[in-house]
């Protein structure tokens, strides 16, 4: 799929300053947040086996229920969106699976930069410097220990 020029010039019609396009309301992600929410309701008809206001054929009689909230946390920060639901509770959302919150982009950043020998006070330092966001260094400490751990447990699987 490709974007035409149009669509590009339209979004960027606006466009001032590097924070309307990355900023914490800028078209990043607000694009961003629109496209989970699409993609989600594309999933749930998929599941459902039809659209919005069409007739229901699925045999279970499974229809749309409303939306619940999620804030997803990641490389823009927070992004509040909302996960539609069916009655049966039934639909397993697969770009942001039932009780995923964060965006594991943000925390490879972080894994990354462990592996190359930084501090947590230095990955906290950038963090702030590239996102403008304040992550806690019990966060980035967590995420770190967190892989290790994952890590050590995959290697207790394999040599068992």
């Amino acid at each position: 799929m490709t974007l035409s020029n149009e669509l590009i010039d339209s979004l960027l019609a606006d466009y001032k300053k590097p924070e309307d396009l990355i900023g914490e309301h800028g078209i990043l992600k607000q694009l961003t947040k629109r496209l989970m929410e699409r993609a989600l309701e594309v999933e749930l008809a998929e599941h459902l086996g039809h659209s919005r206001h069409k007739p229901v054929v699925n045999p279970a009689g499974n229809t749309r229920n409303g939306k619940s909230k999620k804030t997803l946390k990641g490389e823009f920060g927070e992004l509040p969106i909302e996960i539609p639901r069916d009655r049966h509770g039934s639909f397993e959302p697969q770009i942001i699976p039932k009780h995923q919150t964060r965006w594991n982009g943000f925390d490879d950043k972080i894994l990354s930069l462990y592996a190359r020998g930084m501090t947590v006070r230095e990955i906290q330092a950038h963090l702030a410097e590239m996102y403008g966001r304040h992550r806690s260094l019990a966060h980035v400490d967590f995420i770190g220990h967190r892989c290790c751990y994952r890590r050590r447990q995959g290697m207790a699987i394999a040599s068992a």
